[in-house]
């Protein structure tokens, strides 16, 4: 299991480091976490039961839990250590873990999408980066797993790294994902305290007929502001999938 520490910062608010990589900081960890959520559940016109693997820190379990269509949220973190000190440290994500549509499980999530075979509408995956235990998800055994979980035309979304540190491997994971999926894209969002100030997100949809950069779920700003969002709207999300040309040609067949 990583080795994690929660530091107080005078600019960043508390940091969560997890094996000396920063996770995540108070002052904008609300970006990652609106994006990895709203982004796919947006794209689907009916999410109502949806799952995130990982996440011990509650802050997608949090986000997930605003959208009005969803009914349920499953949630399996292997290590109950984190969710417990993310209680204590990080309250203001942790607070996701009291939603009354929430089942949390600890436990393995390859096992548990094993035993829940076409259950979800959506898929949420948040992990640390691809290096040590994380590395298994984002392997191409790992999109097939997923994609045996979703409902028909669920969708899913990863975190998905930074094409600034290594285009290859986002390269890569993209490709495991277009054997799955008909439909495979990749989407950005600005992270200050991430390494590079941008982290993406893959997405993926067993719906061929999915526009990914035209949310079938669109909220006008009142909807916004009465769901608390601060980072995610409709014109965020069309932008999140125009991407640098020199990624763009790196990424795409």
């Amino acid at each position: 299991f990583p080795i994690a520490f929660f530091l107080p910062s005078e600019s960043h608010g508390v940091v969560l480091i997890l094996d000396g990589i920063i996770q995540c900081t108070e002052r904008d960890e609300f970006a990652y976490q609106e994006m990895i959520s709203f982004l796919p559940l947006c794209c689907h016109p009916n999410p109502q039961r949806v799952l995130i693997v990982g996440g011990g820190d509650g802050g997608v379990a949090r986000e997930v839990a605003k959208h009005p269509a969803v009914l349920e949220v499953h949630q399996v973190e292997i290590d109950e250590r984190v969710v417990e000190l993310s209680k204590q440290y990080l309250p203001f994500m942790a607070c996701g873990f009291a939603s009354p549509k929430l089942k949390l499980t600890i436990g393995d999530g390859f096992e548990y999408m094993k035993q829940h075979e076409g259950a979800f509408d959506v898929i949420i995956t948040d992990s640390s980066d691809p290096i040590g235990p994380a590395e298994s998800l984002f392997r191409e055994s790992y999109f097939e797993l997923v994609k045996r979980a979703l409902k028909p035309n669920g969708i899913i979304c990863s975190q998905g790294g930074s094409f600034w540190l290594d285009a290859g491997h986002v390269r890569e994971t993209l490709d495991y994902c277009r054997k799955h999926f008909p439909r495979v894209t990749y989407g950005l969002a600005a992270v200050p305290s991430y390494p590079t100030g941008q982290i993406g997100f893959f997405i993926a949809s067993l719906n061929p007929e999915t526009e990914f950069r035209e949310p079938a779920r669109q909220f006008e700003d009142a909807e916004i502001d009465q769901l608390g969002l601060r980072y995610y709207t409709t014109d965020v999300h069309r932008a999140a999938f125009t991407l640098p040309r020199f990624a763009a040609k790196a990424l795409n067949p």
